[in-house]
Parts: C-alpha cells; structure tokens; sequence
C-alpha cells in the first residue's frame, strides 16, 4: 500500500501518475492525485474525470518505467 507521506508528495509536486491495477498496460490509469483516506485514493485525470481507486494499486510516477505486477 502507498504511504501517505508519498501521496502527499505526489500532490504537492503536481506529479502525473500512473496506477498498475493489472497486467495489462492498457488498463493503467495516467493522472493526478486529489485525495485519498484509509483505502481509496481519488485520481484526476487528465480528460478531468475523477476516479476513485483502491489504495492497494501500485502507485507510480509516469515518467518511470512501469512496474510489473
């Protein structure tokens, strides 16, 4: 799970993040943080959309490389 600390960190920074839900690269979601609680975080992206996603999804900056599941 993503730590608070890394969350905020991602927000305050404006950083575009990419959520792995599975192993499929097409099922990622590219967007901003928003917000999260104790097991949702809340994703803008960028068509403004607001996703709501578990907070057990691997968290990621876009720029890296994508992680596998």
């Amino acid at each position: 799970m993503i730590s608070d600390e890394e969350l905020d960190r991602y927000r305050l920074e404006g950083t575009r993040v990419r959520v792995v839900r599975d192993a499929d690269p097409a099922n990622d979601v590219k967007g901003y943080v928003m917000a999260w609680d104790d097991h949702t975080v809340m994703i803008k992206k960028l068509n403004k959309r607001v996703l709501k996603l578990d907070r057990q999804y691997r968290y990621q900056p876009w720029e890296d490389e994508r992680a596998s599941t």
